[in-house]
Formats: C-alpha cells, structure tokens, sequence
C-alpha cells in the first residue's frame, strides 16, 4: 500500500531521539532555537539542522521574531479535524508512558524547562524594574487598571472565540480572556515586549496563544480569521487610525466584535514625547466615525473617570462581507 508522502516525511522527521524530543518539548511551550539548544545540550547549529527536518515535514512551525527564531508544534485550526501532526503528537504521548528510557529523557528534558522559564522571569523582572517609574507616573493620571479589565469583561459578556489581542503587550489582556476564547493571537510590534508577554503566558497550554510580531497597520494576518478584535490603551499610538481600523475589519469575520480602550480626549501634550502617544484620545463621534467607516457598527461604551485622564471603552459589531471593504492603502 501506497503511503501519501506527507505520511512518509513526517515519519522519517520523527526516525530520530532527538528530533522526538524536540516534539515531545513543544507540546509543553514555544521555544527559541537558543532555547532547545540549552535544554537539549547540543549545539545551536546541530539543533537547527534538527528543526529544518521537522518544519520540512510539517510537524513544526518556525517564526522570526526580531533577531531571535521560535519554533512551535504545527498546529490546526481550532475546530478543524485533527491533522497528522495531532494524531502523532498522541503516539509521542503513548511512547513516552511505555518506553521507560524515553520517558526519562523527556522528563528530565522538562526539568531543563523551569530553567528556562526562570530566565525569561528574571528578564521581565529586570525590565519592569528598569521601567517602572515611568509606567507608574502614567497610571497615575487614570483610573486604576482593576476596574477597567473588570468593565471590559462585563463588556465582553460570554464566549469570545478567536482573539486578535493587537499591541499585546506584557500579554496580560490576553491571559485575562485565555479561558474564554477558543485560541488567541496576540501580536505586538516590539520584540522586547513579546517577549515579556510570552513570560506571562508560558504557563498557558502550548497551542493555545500564538504570539506574531507584527504592525497593526499591516496585520500580517488571514481575512476573516477572527471573532474578536481587541485594542487595549493601543489605538492613540496610531497617526492614520483609519488605517488600523480597516485592517482591524479585514480580519474580523462578520458579526465578530471590536473592542477599544483608550483615554478620552485630554490636553497632557506631554504624553506625545514622553511615551510616543500619536493621538490625545478619541472622542465618541470621532471611534463611532472610525468604526462606521470601517465597517463596524458602533455597539455600546462605557466611561470609567479616574484621575486627570478618562478611560473609555468602545465596542462594535462587523457588519458587512469583506469584499464591501477592500484593504486601505495608505502612502
């Protein structure tokens, strides 16, 4: 009987000790290739050669992120039959339970893990320490963060399925909605901060969060793909915020929602230089606007006062077939 090759090439990929630990490691987190190198005592180069086999057999996913490469289980679609690399990923669990040598490689290989997660702690730590001062001086001009993640979950009453968490972050919005989205995708421009937030979010099962460095301007991103669309304290970081919110609409399927939190309009004209804001918040005609060009319907806000600045909370619903509002291009 005639295999199909993709049969074939996932099995001579996994025909391998190391290559199966390398699987059996990325059912538990995503990993930098520097990463596995450590965990796996062998060299960076020798583990890369590793990770080619598997990715050119669709068992692994490579992702550039800044100057570092991760690498993640392939994985399909939630809701989607389970694809061949599932079905081995289950073998791979069944081995490791009867072949005791296995099983003792790949959980001293997880005992390696708490290193790693270890050093990724202490690297946030370091940078929240080198960044606090200027963070607390702009939480004290509005209302404590608390209250607006509670209102914003009152907002996003029940399920929310597919998640585009946009400018993700130290990913805590993310990890705030994992248990109610079907799978979440949180994309920040900045490697630092995808890097914090994979801090955050490496307790979270793998497969469950993808992390994309990428612009919101130019979501690098599926039409269609998402049934939640969120931007948290994001949006005034915009100079054409036309331009965000369409693609925002180009990845929302229809009748999926978009959710904005931002600061109402103020006068701290030192926010601009301080901390890059390129807008001094929305006004409700100016998201209703944004959102109605869009193609979005406005849904429902809520105020939350606080100190000198007003933090708002807008909701919409996408309305219209994606063909009604092609990509908007800006020069």
């Amino acid at each position: 009987m005639m295999f199909p090759m993709s049969i074939l090439e996932a099995l001579r990929a996994l025909a391998d000790p190391t290559r199966l630990r390398i699987m059996r490691l990325l059912a538990s987190m995503e990993l930098a290739v520097g990463e596995l190198a450590q965990v796996l005592g062998q060299s960076q180069p020798r583990v890369s050669r590793h990770i080619k086999i598997l990715c050119d057999a669709g068992l692994a996913e490579r992702r550039r992120e800044g100057g570092w490469v991760f690498l993640r289980a392939a994985v399909s679609d939630a809701g989607a039959p389970d694809n061949l690399g599932t079905a081995l990923a289950r073998v791979l669990v069944n081995a490791e339970a009867a072949d005791t040598a296995f099983g003792a490689q790949c959980a001293e290989d997880r005992q390696h893990l708490g290193v790693i997660r270890s050093a990724r702690e202490a690297s946030a730590a370091d940078y929240f320490s080198r960044h606090a001062a200027e963070w607390d001086e702009l939480r004290s001009l509005h209302i404590a963060d608390g209250p607006v993640e509670a209102a914003l979950g009152e907002m996003l009453s029940g399920q929310i399925g597919r998640l585009l968490d946009v400018g993700t972050g130290t990913g805590r919005i993310a990890e705030l909605f994992a248990a109610r989205a079907t799978r979440i995708t949180a994309l920040d421009k900045s490697p630092e901060m995808l890097r914090l937030a994979r801090t955050r979010l490496q307790h979270l099962p793998a497969g469950h969060v993808t992390l994309v460095q990428g612009d919101f301007a130019q979501l690098p991103l599926a039409d269609a793909s998402f049934d939640t669309v969120l931007f948290h304290q994001v949006l005034h970081y915009a100079f054409a915020p036309q331009a965000v919110l369409a693609e925002a609409a180009r990845v929302t399927a229809p009748g999926g929602r978009i959710v904005i939190v931002d600061f109402a309009p103020h006068e701290r004209e030192e926010l601009r230089t301080a901390h890059a804001h390129a807008r001094l918040g929305f006004s409700d005609a100016q998201i209703a606007g944004l959102l109605t060009a869009a193609g979005f319907d406005p849904a429902g806000d809520r105020a939350l006062p606080g100190h000198e600045l007003i933090v708002k909370i807008w909701t919409g619903v996408r309305r219209t077939a994606l063909a009604d509002f092609p990509r908007l291009v800006t020069a």
